[in-house]
Order: structure tokens, then sequence, then C-alpha cells
């Protein structure tokens, strides 16, 4: 399938059946997101894989309306951003050239530590469309969830300097989601409301 055929048949799964994805392809899903796309190379993040059933529950517990997509999907992937700039800082000195370096110094932390972490965070939601992505390519289902309590998130799942985010549900689709978009068309703007040549 090519990549417009991907895109067409993506969606944001609503309901899941219980079954589980290979470990080999939880394991291609680690690889690309270690490989996603950031700033200046910057990886301000991590990612937790959770199938365990006892932690997911609690997890979905804490996820309001989506409590029940992640009951039901097959592994919650969580994303976190790094929130310690001392951290953060450590880290890109470790692995970047001195250009990158000289960028985030002189063009980036000049702006403030909200706009720094602002900044940060965007890199995160790259690595978002990345995974969703490669999630399609594998045929795995997909629920991103900005709708979560964040705070909840950390304290089950502490990692020192790095906040949540959001986190993703994958697994496979239920038959009978109506979400899927053979039942519900997708509803986007006509492309030339949105695209411009010049």
């Amino acid at each position: 399938m090519n990549f417009l055929d991907l895109a067409k048949n993506r969606y944001t799964t609503k309901t899941y059946r219980k079954q589980k994805i290979s470990a080999e392809q939880i394991s291609e899903l680690k690889e690309i997101l270690r490989l996603s796309p950031s700033s200046i190379n910057s990886q301000p993040w991590r990612f937790t894989f959770v199938s365990d059933e006892k932690v997911k529950s609690q997890l979905a517990e804490a996820s309001f309306f989506n409590e029940q997509k992640i009951k039901e999907a097959s592994h919650l992937v969580v994303f976190r951003v790094v929130d310690n700039l001392n951290l953060f800082e450590e880290q890109i000195t470790a692995i970047l050239p001195e250009g990158a370096i000289a960028y985030y110094q002189q063009i980036v932390k000049p702006k403030g530590e909200e706009a720094v972490k602002n900044w940060l965070q965007k890199q995160v939601y790259i690595s978002l469309g990345y995974f969703l992505s490669a999630c399609a390519a594998l045929e795995i289902d997909s629920t991103p969830m900005e709708g979560i309590d964040t705070q909840k998130y950390d304290e089950l799942l502490p990692i020192d300097g790095y906040k949540t985010l959001f986190a993703v549900a994958i697994g496979y689709r239920s038959v009978e989601d109506k979400n899927q978009p053979h039942i519900s068309p997708k509803t986007r703007l006509k492309a030339e409301e949105i695209i411009n040549e010049i």
C-alpha cells in the first residue's frame, strides 16, 4: 500500500479487539521512535511501552473518556518530554556537534525557559506524527490522546527530569468500530482551502 492509501485508511481507533501486537513489531516500533527526527537532533524525549494489564488499567483510569480504549488495546505508549533544562543541556553537550549546540545556545535558549520548553514539546509532537504513520504502515491501529491526567501518569510511571505530554493506544480495531473510514468517512477541508501554490 502506498503512503497516500495509508493516509486515506488510517483513522483514530475508538474500539479495539483483544489481540496483542507481536514482540517483533513492538521492537520495530521502538526502533522507529528512536530514529524520529527532531530539530538539531535534540531528541528531548522518552517513550514508555506499557503492556502489563495492571499498569495499563491504572493508566486507563487516569485517562477520562479514553479509559476503555486503553483497556482494550494491546499496548499504551507514553510520550514524555524533558522538563529539566540542565539535564537536556548535558545531553546535547555530550552528543551534538558544535554547530547544533551553538544554535540552541544562541537562537533557542535566549528566548527564555518557557519558550525553550515549548520548543522541546514540539519535537515530541514530530515523533508522534512519525509514530502514527509507522503504525499505519505496519497495519497497527492507533489512538493518540491528550485527554489524560498527565500528573497521574507521572506518578504511576516516574522518570526523573521528564513529564508526560500524551499517550497513544495501539492494537487492532474491532470490526464493530464505527469510526472506521468505510463507515464514517473522513471529513477534511478541501485542498484548495488549505494548500497554496506560488
